[in-house]
């Protein structure tokens, strides 16, 4: 695993099996959560954790704030 904060879509469509433009499907999805919320977010990348967590449920909610703005 990399120490990349972002995933890009190449990564995202690697790690589910599904196409690149799937990829980015998810991830402008993913993205429109987290503006939403407030965060920051990069256009053709998202956070590696929050994906993580979407896709896995593995954050507790108490680092959300940190994991998300990358501190």
């Amino acid at each position: 695993m990399t120490n990349q904060i972002f995933m890009r879509a190449n990564e995202v469509a690697e790690e589910l099996g599904v196409s690149i433009a799937y990829a980015y499907k998810l991830i402008r999805e993913l993205n429109a959560e987290l503006q939403k919320s407030g965060y920051i977010t990069i256009n053709g990348r998202v956070s590696r954790q929050y994906f993580k967590e979407k896709l896995y449920g593995n954050n507790s909610e108490g680092e959300k704030g940190a994991i998300y703005a990358g501190i």
